[in-house]
């Protein structure tokens, strides 16, 4: 019995008791998760295929460590132009083990909703003698956190419409499931369709801890986030 699954942004077969790599989830190690993105399941011969996924079905699995990939070397050269450029890439991933494939009956795992901001209360009015002149509404200015817009493929807008969902800092985008990020960005109305946040979280992470000598060597090897 084996399974497609997709699993941060990406699809593998898993069979149970199959150890995988994937890329860097927010779980500890030795945490249980659950995938509920199951997109078919051969149950010996008998295939059941979803639309785009398989309602009631879910993949459970323990996290086993977290780990950097190999390095990966990009040279880049242009012709009769003296450019040269190398750089090496070392990927944020996670071993897991698959512990059970379930077809039918599984609940949905929760998924961790963006805290919402207070709104600022407003100044009390100053005591004056003469009756002070109402301003024009400012428009809102934007709250208080990191540059999302450092991480590759989040532009102006994309930053904006996190920041509208409650994500401000790199280590708020870092612990979001793509998931979710793929549910902002379909709920702005298909604008950002083509968008793929699948490496916005690892690059975030990465942003977070200050590495940004190695995100910028990833970063030039990505395009559009991808």
């Amino acid at each position: 019995m084996y399974a497609i699954v997709e699993i941060a942004g990406h699809q593998y077969k898993v069979e149970k008791d199959q150890q995988i790599f994937v890329n860097r989830l927010k779980e500890d190690e030795g945490a249980k998760v659950q995938f509920d993105d199951v997109l078919l399941i051969d149950d010996n011969g008998k295939v059941t295929v979803g639309a785009p996924a398989i309602d009631g079905a879910a993949i459970t699995a323990k996290v086993t460590r977290h780990l950097k990939g190999d390095k990966v070397i990009v040279f880049k050269k242009k012709r009769r132009k003296g450019y040269k450029k190398k750089n090496g890439f070392r990927a944020y991933l996670t071993e897991i083990t698959i512990e059970s494939i379930a077809a039918s009956g599984a609940k949905k795992a929760k998924k961790a909703e963006p805290k919402k901001e207070e709104a600022p209360k407003a100044a009390a009015p100053a005591k004056e003698a003469a009756p002070a002149k109402e301003e024009a509404p400012k428009k809102a200015a934007q709250s208080a956190g990191d540059d999302l817009t450092k991480v590759e493929g989040i532009g102006p807008k994309i930053a904006e419409l996190f920041n509208a969902n409650g994500i401000n800092s790199y280590a708020e985008l870092a612990a979001t499931d793509v998931e979710r990020l793929k549910e902002i960005l379909t709920e702005a109305g298909g604008v950002y369709k083509s968008k793929d946040p699948g490496t916005w979280p690892a690059q975030a992470q990465m942003a977070a801890d200050g590495n940004w000598d190695e995100l910028k060597k990833w970063q030039d090897e990505l395009n559009g986030g991808k």
